[in-house]
């Protein structure tokens, strides 16, 4: 069977990495791309792929660091998105939830689209009560041609579509396994196979029913049974599928 993609976990967080990495490579999932949050997460984020197999890095500046960004952190981002290991640039985008101002989350997020346009780099995208807003920015500033993963998607087909419209692709968690999920196994169900790819965001967004516990990398395995389930796929089929979706997204041989 193909092995399974990650395309969005935070293994910098995770304890005892070693060992649960191989859990999940016991369990058929054998890559993982590990987002950036902010400038002093990169040494270790670049570290853990270079030691693990199969690990990649998004370096990038969530809208949570968007208040420290600066010029040098740009210059330093530019350059690890040159490394072989690293294959988007994320987590960027905006968050409508959080403390720092709308105006400064745009600024660096309207960088972050330069940076990927000048490296060619698809984008991981964090987007927060800010989809809108986020898909305006895009095909304002010609981000749409990069394409990438919207990650930890859970809104409305209606909303679906915009994002698949603009050349991107649906990051499916934990979020499908909740028994109060309503819209998601909906849009799961309507959109094209081709615009589904899965993540854990782990040690986050854990599904049932482990929910209430720190995420890990094995559990990708239950948002998969789940996906199956809802279109009807075999769990060989849903491993094929979605990891053809993120080798074609993020460029992966």
């Amino acid at each position: 069977m193909t092995g399974f993609i990650d395309t969005h976990i935070h293994l910098d967080r995770l304890h005892a990495l070693g060992p649960l990495l191989e859990e999940a490579r016991h369990a058929g999932i054998g890559t993982w791309v590990v987002p950036g949050v902010a400038p002093d997460h990169w040494p270790e984020l670049m570290a853990i792929a270079e030691r693990h197999a199969g690990v990649f890095a998004a370096p990038g500046i969530h809208p949570q660091a968007a208040g420290s960004c600066q010029t040098s952190h740009l210059d330093a981002l530019r350059r690890l998105l040159a490394h072989p290991r690293s294959v988007a640039l994320g987590e960027v985008g905006l968050d409508r939830q959080i403390g720092i101002p709308r105006e400064i989350q745009e600024e660096v997020f309207v960088r972050m689209i330069h940076l990927a346009r000048e490296t060619d780099k698809p984008l991981l995208i964090h987007a927060r009560r800010s989809t809108g807003r986020i898909l305006e920015l895009l095909h304002r500033e010609g981000g749409g041609r990069l394409g990438g993963i919207f990650h930890a998607f859970s809104g409305s087909l209606e909303t679906a579509r915009k994002i698949i419209d603009m050349g991107f692709v649906l990051g499916i968690g934990g979020v499908l396994t909740f028994s109060n999920a309503r819209r998601l196994p909906d849009v799961v169900r309507e959109v094209p196979a081709e615009a589904l790819v899965l993540e854990t965001d782990a040690p986050d967004l854990t599904p049932e029913p482990y929910r209430g516990r720190p995420n890990r990398p094995v559990y990708l395995g239950l948002i998969a049974e789940r996906l199956a389930g809802l279109r009807g796929w075999t769990l060989a089929e849903t491993a094929r599928i979605t990891t053809e979706n993120a080798h074609r997204i993020l460029h992966l041989t």
